[in-house]
C-alpha cells in the first residue's frame, strides 16, 4: 500500500494560493486517473485507487500546513506503514516558479509542513516532490507570498508543471523513487523523458 499526500491548507481562501499547489497536484492526479469521490478520515481528505495494482491512498491533510505531520505520521501507524510508503509533494521556495524535484529523502528545506512531518514521523526517508513556487520579491514578507494565488503567467507554469508530474508520481509509487528520478529529474519544460523511460541529459 502506498500513501501519496499533497500538502496545503483547507478552506476556499487558500484553494488558489502558492501554498497549495500539493493540493492542487492532488486533484489533477485523480482527475486523470478518474477518482472523483474524496471522504472525510479524522483530519484528512482520502480517495483511494489502484496504481500497479497496490491499494493507494491520496490524501489531504486538514489540518493546516504546519501541523500536516498531525495527519499523516496516525494514518501512517494505523495501516502499519513504514515511511518508504508515503511521497509527500509540496511547494518550495527555492525553485523557479514551475520546476520540478524528485527526492528520496532529505530535510525540510525551511518548509513547516515538511518540518511538522519530520516532526511526527521520526524519519527522513520518505518520497518527496517539490514544485517551485519561486522566492518573494525583498519587500513582501512569506507569509503574504505564500498565501497569494499565482499571477496568470506563473500558474500557467505550475498547470505545465503538474501535468508532468502525474506520470512521474506514478512512476514513483509503482516503480520507486530511484527509477522516477532517474526518469524526471531534472524537469525540462521542452524535451520530457522518451517514451522508454531515458533519462535526460541535463
Amino acid at each position: 500500500m502506498k500513501i501519496i499526500a499533497g500538502l496545503g491548507n483547507p478552506g476556499a481562501e487558500y484553494e488558489k494560493t502558492k501554498h497549495n499547489v500539493g493540493f492542487m497536484f492532488l486533484d489533477a492526479f485523480a482527475r486523470k486517473h478518474g477518482v472523483s469521490s474524496w471522504r472525510t478520515k479524522q483530519d484528512m481528505l482520502v480517495a483511494e485507487l489502484m496504481l500497479g495494482g497496490e491499494k493507494t491512498l491520496l490524501v489531504k491533510p486538514l489540518t493546516f500546513m504546519n501541523e500536516s505531520g498531525r495527519a499523516i505520521g496516525p494514518l501512517l501507524t494505523w495501516y502499519k506503514l513504514s515511511v518508504e510508503a508515503l511521497i509527500v509533494i509540496h511547494d518550495d521556495m527555492d525553485l523557479p516558479v514551475g520546476t520540478v524535484r524528485l527526492r528520496k529523502k532529505g530535510s525540510a528545506g525551511g518548509h513547516n509542513g515538511m518540518k511538522s512531518l519530520l516532526y511526527h514521523l521520526q524519519d527522513e526517508n520518505f518520497g518527496r516532490v517539490r514544485i517551485g513556487i519561486g522566492h518573494p520579491p525583498a519587500e513582501r514578507d512569506v507569509v503574504s507570498y505564500v498565501l497569494s494565488p499565482f499571477s496568470a503567467e506563473d500558474r500557467a507554469k505550475i498547470d505545465e508543471a503538474i501535468q508532468y508530474l502525474i506520470p512521474a508520481v506514478t512512476c514513483m509509487a509503482t516503480e520507486g523513487a530511484d527509477r522516477a528520478m532517474n526518469r524526471y529529474n531534472p524537469r525540462r519544460q521542452k524535451n520530457p523523458p522518451t517514451e522508454s523511460g531515458g533519462e535526460q541529459d541535463g
